[in-house]
């Protein structure tokens, strides 16, 4: 499956906006023969928007998740996004999966907050694995944080994740992460991996860019620079399955001597 990468902090406080960029840039995956496109953590209404988090979060099933649904059947796309989910009083840093027919399939709420912004914003969500089936691959997701402890990955691991999409806020200086960190969960938990980040600066944060789609093998498919971009790689089954069979870290995993961990 072509996955087209969008890299870019669209218009911060505009919702509008952010879709006009989402409709467009689905237009352009469309195009490249794209099948699924993600967009970085909180793009329908930017990140650093201070009270405006709260202002501006919608329900799972909003308005916003409609015009993406159409957004994503017109093109016939799948659509994965960051925005602020609310559900009640309570406010969650989510990303949500919708399919190229405009299904919802997907919807995953940060599990673990970065920072003084986030915990003063966000409620942390309880779930780790949220997954759907997409195209033939199993799809998981997280946002930005999440994917930096290595149990998190390592749960998706095990419980089949094929493609683990990562919508991202990732900042000045750790882009490491982006470098080192996420070909390595890659490759050692035997999956593809799309890192897709914000760019440019926005409030207090320099978004570093460098959005990526590694594969199992550890080797970046693509990656972007620090600009806005629309990067594209494929995510092939048949080479995954065949790095599975080669390499053995699942296989020759010990359990019982992890017990420690929890």
């Amino acid at each position: 499956m072509r996955t087209a990468l969008l890299q870019s902090s669209g218009h911060p406080g505009s919702v509008g906006e952010n879709l006009k960029v989402l409709d467009q840039a689905a237009g352009r995956a469309a195009a490249a023969g794209a099948g699924l496109l993600v967009a970085p953590e909180m793009f329908l209404t930017g990140y650093a928007i201070g009270g405006d988090i709260a202002r501006l979060a919608e329900p799972a099933d909003g308005d916003s998740a409609d015009a993406i649904a159409e957004i994503s059947s017109r093109h016939g796309v799948a659509l994965a996004y960051g925005y602020p989910e609310r559900d009640g009083e309570t406010v969650y840093n989510s990303a949500q999966l919708i399919s190229a027919d405009g299904t919802r399939l997907a919807n995953y709420r940060k599990t673990h907050l970065f920072g003084c912004f986030e915990r003063d914003h966000f409620t942390p969500g309880d779930q780790p694995v949220v997954q759907a089936e997409l195209d033939g691959l199993r799809v998981g997701i997280m946002i930005c944080y999440d994917v930096e402890f290595p149990e998190n990955v390592r749960a998706h691991a095990l419980a089949g994740t094929d493609l683990l999409v990562v919508p991202t806020a990732q900042m000045h200086p750790f882009q490491f992460v982006a470098e080192s960190l996420v070909p390595v969960r890659a490759f050692e938990n035997q999956m593809y991996v799309a890192y897709v980040n914000r760019v440019g600066q926005e409030g207090e944060f320099e978004f570093v860019g460098l959005s990526t789609l590694a594969g199992p093998d550890g080797i970046a498919q693509a990656r972007a620079g620090r600009a806005e971009e629309l990067v594209l790689a494929d995510v092939d089954p048949v080479r995954l399955a065949a790095s599975r069979e080669a390499n053995p870290y699942l296989k020759d995993r010990r359990p019982g001597l992890y017990g420690s961990l929890v």
